[in-house]
Parts: C-alpha cells; structure tokens; sequence
C-alpha cells in the first residue's frame, strides 16, 4: 500500500487517510430529496393539505372575514377592530383573559410543584397522585356541570355554600325563627330596621304574652309546648309562642293547648331609646326580666327574625370568574403535578444531602436546589397552561349563569356569541379571533424558543 506525498508521489505502506467522498473519483452521496424528491413530497402531501385545510386555510380566513361587516358583502375595512375595542363586553373579556393567564397558570403550578414534593414524604405517593390527576380523566363538560352544582347558592344543594356556611355557624349564633313575626292585633310595632316593639310599657308582677306568628315549620318541629308564665313579684315575665293552632280554633293571644313555644328569642327591655336588660326565652317561651325592667318597652331585635347564613354567591358578579378559575385548576393541578414530578425525579439527591449536610433548612433546600434545578420542568408547565387559557371556553359557558355570564366573560365566548349568538356579525367574530391569535402568538414564539434551545445543550 501507498500513500501520495505533497509533490505526487507515493510513498508505500501508509493507507489513505482522506473520507471516501473526498478520494479521486468518489461520488458523492445524495439524499432522499435529492434522488427521489417526488417520493419525499408524497409522505409530506396528505399532513400538508391537513394543516393548510385545517389551519392555514381557517386562519386566512378569519382575517379576510374580519374587514367585510355582518352579512359578508360590505368592505369595512378596520371597523370591526375598532368596534371590538369600543365594545363593553369585549373590554371585560380581555380583562377576564388577562386575569385568567395571571391566576390559572400560576395557582395550577404552585400546586402541582406541592403537590409534587409532597407525594415524595408521604406513604401512599402513587394513590395521593392517581386522586389528584383523575380529574383530567373528566371532560371540561362533565367538570363545569359538576361545579356548577358544587357552587349553588343553597347550602342544601351546593357544597361550597355547605361547608362555608357550617363553618360560619360554628363562630356565629344562627337566627332561631327566620320570617317569624307578631299578630297585627299583638300590640307590638315593627320599626324600620325589622325589630318589633311593645306599643305599651310592662308592669312588674303581670305577665306580658308575646304571640307570633308565620315561624317555618321545622323552625317549631320537636319545640316544647307553650306555657303561661307565671307573676314573680318585683320581675318582668311573659311568654313568647307560636300563637297558631293546628287545623285552626283556638283564640288568638291566647295560649291554646298544642301550641308550641318560641325558645331563645333575645328580648330587650327599653327606655328611653336606652336597653335597660336583656334576656332569652327559655325552652318552654317563658321569659324574665329584672325590676329595673319596669316601665321600659319590650322590644324583639331584628336577629331573633333575620335569614340565616345562605353563604357566599359563588356566581355572582364580584367572584364569578375567580370560582371558576377554581374550577380550572381543580382539573390541572393534576397535569402540573405528574410533569413536575417526572422532573424531580432526575433532580441529583447528591446536592441535597450536600446542603442538609451543610445545614441547610427544607426550605432552604426547596428553595435554593429543588425550584432552580425545576426550572425548566416549570417553565414548560406554566407555558403549556398559558396557551391552555387563553382559549378557555367551556367552563365559563357551563358555570356561569345567565346573569353573571357577562361579568364571567372571556375572548373565545365572546367569538362564540358574536359569531353565532343572537346578534350573529361574523365580521367582528373573526376580528376577535385574529386577536385571541395574535395573544397566542407571543406565547407560543417563547415556547418554541425554549424547545430549540434546549435541544442545542
């Protein structure tokens, strides 16, 4: 064997050293595109004709559509963009959006890196994590039929309002006889703000009755029957009852035999503007006041009447957007957990013992290791769940009722109604869609820059 030297001849015993392509009279390899281009071209045409049907075509579309007004015939030029921006309802959908990409992506991720950690400390991690991800198994359908039940108004039916309010009655007294009040005949004066009056002063050593009426039934159910209280020298007393007889008869301002007593109604005894005493009904409607109650006015307080506790108006207008961000994230905390504990699976424990060892707190360690060495696991979680909300639709249109649906407004409902709501103008439809594109577009800009730049380290 031979090699050539730098003035062409050869010297013997050496191999060549230079790459086949490169040696004297080597041909140089092609590529599929290069040989068969036709054959290359035929797997890429059936994803080619799908994306430019499926995306290319809708989008072009959509922005040609977004300058013709409502019947599709009329150029109008930038006039839908300029009626989108004047629109009140579109000004609520923006801001709802941004609300939305602030909350949603944020809370979702908080959790899931919690959750995450916490699957590491506890002994059924694989069970804590199979409950916490299910609800990405149900349908963004099934999950807003299922919160809209959770968020009714009445604690009997809505499960929010039903731990809410069982915890508010655990601090607070509840009213004993809502929509309770006297007789016309009673002798007692209702004042404006709902408490009633004794039109006459009382007398120690004569009993006065307090007969009442319209208490709900099961207000009285189990309640113990009324008894006529008895004369105490020197004491106020009276009885304060159901004055309503079952199947009708008896008298009226008087206790009847079957009627039940009112127990624990707050009585005041006023002077002068000035309560003098208080007292509450005993379980048989008997009450007691002091001597220095003489000569004062009885009076029953609004609070022995009031509702009760109905808890908090989850689809109101105030909060009906952040209830459903609730909804949201009650689905995807469950995605932000599983892919963030993929991530702290490959984070070094070498590094943590180190710093355990070093005395660092856990939340040192959490800190300064775990959430950095998480980044860009994060990243990827909130990104994804940026791009998830800007087009969130479903669970505003099933959750929100119809009275709070404007205040729970977001861009893609805005396109749904605009475009086939009850005032259909499909020109400013596209307009709103060209928007919620060019909202998405930096979004996913970032996320494509972070792909590429991983994949070069």
């Amino acid at each position: 064997m031979s090699t050539a030297t730098a003035d062409g001849a050869a010297t013997p015993g050496r191999a060549s050293s230079a790459p086949p392509a490169q040696r004297p009279g080597a041909k140089k390899r092609k590529s599929v595109m290069g040989t068969r281009p036709w054959l290359a071209a035929v797997f890429l045409l059936p994803a080619l004709v799908l994306l430019g049907a499926l995306v290319v075509y809708p989008i072009g579309y959509s922005v040609y559509r977004s300058f013709f007004d409502a019947s599709g015939n009329g150029f109008v030029g930038l006039d839908n963009y300029q009626e989108m921006f004047s629109d009140d309802a579109t000004k609520t959908a923006i801001k709802n959006n941004v609300i939305w990409l602030i909350l949603a992506p944020t809370v979702s991720t908080a959790l899931g890196l919690i959750f995450a950690v916490l699957t590491e400390r506890v002994r059924w991690a694989t069970a804590f994590k199979l409950v916490v991800f299910m609800p990405m198994a149900i349908s963004m359908l099934a999950a807003g039929i299922i919160f809209r039940l959770v968020y009714e108004q009445d604690p009997d039916k809505g499960v929010a309002n039903a731990m809410w309010v069982s915890v508010h009655d655990s601090f607070s007294e509840s009213p004993p006889f809502p929509g309770a009040h006297p007789r016309p005949t009673a002798g007692l004066t209702e004042a404006s703000n709902g408490s009633f009056t004794t039109r006459d002063t009382v007398r120690a050593g004569t009993p006065t009755s307090l007969p009442l009426v319209a208490a709900k039934r099961g207000d009285i159910s189990g309640a113990q029957d009324a008894k006529a209280a008895k004369a105490e020298p020197g004491k106020v007393t009276g009885t304060v009852w159901f004055d309503f007889t079952r199947g009708g008869g008896g008298e009226q301002g008087t206790i009847d035999k079957g009627e039940k007593a009112m127990a624990d109604l707050k009585i005041e005894a006023v002077k002068d503007g000035k309560v003098v005493a208080r007292t509450t009904s005993a379980s048989d409607g008997t009450y007691t006041l002091p001597a220095k109650a003489e000569g004062a006015q009885l009076r029953l307080p609004a609070w022995n009447f009031a509702q009760p506790y109905n808890g908090v108006d989850w689809l109101g207008p105030s909060i009906v957007t952040p209830a459903i961000i609730g909804a949201y994230v009650w689905i995807w905390a469950g995605f932000a957990m599983v892919l963030i504990a993929a991530g702290l699976a490959g984070v070094p424990r070498e590094l943590m013992e180190a710093a355990r060892m070093d005395g660092a707190t856990e939340w040192q360690v959490f800190r300064r290791i775990t959430v950095p060495m998480l980044a860009p696991v994060l990243s990827v979680v909130v990104v994804t769940l940026m791009i998830n909300v800007m087009k969130i639709f479903d669970l505003v249109y099933i959750i929100a009722p119809g009275p709070s649906q404007d205040d729970a407004n977001v861009l893609a409902l805005q396109l749904f109604q605009s475009s086939f709501g009850t005032d259909v103008n499909q020109g400013l439809g596209s307009a709103i869609a060209v928007l919620l594109l060019l909202l998405v577009l930096p979004i996913m800009f970032i996320n494509i820059r972070r792909i590429r730049r991983e994949s070069r380290r």
